[in-house]
């Protein structure tokens, strides 16, 4: 007997990302209370952080095999209820060392999940014949979108971050239950060539400049995930409500252009979209650093999470279009150096804010943005709707959203 509701594949991918995102996404309204309770700083907490990501790293790299062992069924039905067990868990960290050592199962868990939920991503396209890669990173961004409401809220009624994540875990386990109890994954890709992309892939310069686009994405969504509440209490002294409504509103309109973003790409050219984007990302960054009010923040923040929304799936799509290498490695190399340069984004932006203000710790985004405007044109100026190429997705690589880090 099958359990749970009766799905179309896409929507059962799509419930995945949300699920998932909301189990990993309510530990950052909360992130100012945990950084209260241990007394320290914006540097120290970015450097308990960094535990997440490479946790997430590790698992990019290595957990393939062993998840296709186990099998994705069984796999996802799992780690997302434990994700949000984790974070449970982790919350109850004494101190910023502890938090980091209990982060890192997190990390493990995340790269898992994106392994697992991107190649049901990737192979759904490939089954139905249409693209719904940008559109399930949307529901990943609704998914955190809820999480930053439902912890906002949590916190504005005075709720510990301990019991709060602790309510987290039931919600979630019911959810996947009920949307992918009768999950079944959708068949492989028919393989184009027999190269397996390596445990890690040697970037080329083509590969380089693609990293070169994302940068600046990357770094601004983790900004705006990790440090946007942090940044409405430091800076406006704002409740803890409004500064989950923040990281929601972000979420928001990240989704809201992810869901849109396709048809934009199929209309004009991929560069042209990333400039968009990127100047959108600018504008949403100068407001940040200069905004004299509550609001005119959340309305930066939103700016940025349209900028940050496409960014990484448009440069993966132009790594796996390349011809010089099979695309399983060029999207594992731009997968895996992007996610080693957004490592070093936590504690880079908790190193500024400690020493120049939480304000500057968006500032530092310009330049990068700039290099990414000037590195745009490699994503190509033909529409990329054409077909959809074999191999863009995650399955063999292990690619990261966006997000996450959004991919």
């Amino acid at each position: 007997m099958t359990l749970g509701l009766k799905l179309a594949p896409q929507h059962r991918v799509y419930a995945g990302f949300a699920i998932y995102s909301f189990a990993m996404g309510n530990i950052f309204p909360r992130l100012p209370d945990i950084k209260r309770a241990m007394g320290i700083e914006d540097g120290t907490l970015g450097l308990a952080l960094i535990g997440t990501p490479i946790g997430t790293l590790i698992a990019l790299t290595l957990a393939t095999p062993m998840l296709e062992r186990v099998g994705f069924r069984r796999a996802v039905l799992w780690l997302v209820p434990l994700l949000g067990l984790a974070y449970a868990v982790a919350v109850h960290a004494p101190g910023p060392a502890a938090l980091f050592l209990m982060l890192l199962p997190v990390g493990l868990m995340i790269g898992s999940i994106e392994i697992i939920l991107n190649v049901e991503a990737d192979r759904t396209e490939f089954l139905l014949k249409r693209r719904i890669m940008n559109r399930a990173h949307s529901f990943w961004s609704i998914g955190f979108f809820g999480a930053g409401l439902f912890g906002g809220a949590w916190a504005h009624l005075g709720l510990s971050p301990q019991l709060h994540l602790a309510l987290v875990v039931p919600m979630v386990a019911v959810a996947m239950a009920l949307f992918l109890g009768g999950f079944e994954p959708a068949p492989a890709r028919f393989a184009t060539s027999g190269d397996k992309a390596p445990m890690f892939a040697r970037p080329t310069l083509p590969i380089l400049i693609l990293v070169a686009v994302t940068l600046s994405a990357m770094l601004m969504e983790g900004a705006s995930m990790d440090w946007s509440a942090i940044y409405m209490r430091t800076v406006f002294d704002s409740g803890p409500f409004v500064a989950g409504i923040t990281v929601a509103l972000f979420a928001f309109s990240q989704a809201t252009t992810r869901f849109f973003a396709d048809s934009f790409v199929d209309r004009y050219s991929p560069s042209d979209v990333a400039r968009a984007l990127l100047a959108t990302t600018i504008v949403g960054v100068f407001i940040v650093f200069f905004s004299p009010l509550p609001f005119i923040s959340m309305l930066g923040f939103a700016l940025l999470g349209i900028g940050s929304s496409a960014i990484f799936p448009l440069a993966i799509s132009a790594a796996a279009q390349r011809t010089d290498r099979p695309a399983a490695i060029n999207v594992a190399a731009l997968s895996q150096i992007s996610f080693v340069a957004f490592l070093l984004g936590p504690p880079l932006l908790g190193f500024v804010s400690d020493h120049w203000g939480i304000r500057s710790a968006y500032g530092i985004g310009v330049p990068f943005i700039v290099l990414s405007l000037a590195a745009a044109g490699a994503l190509g100026r033909r529409p990329s709707s054409n077909a959809i190429p074999d191999g863009t997705g995650s399955g063999s690589t292990g690619e990261t959203p966006a997000r996450a880090y959004e991919a």
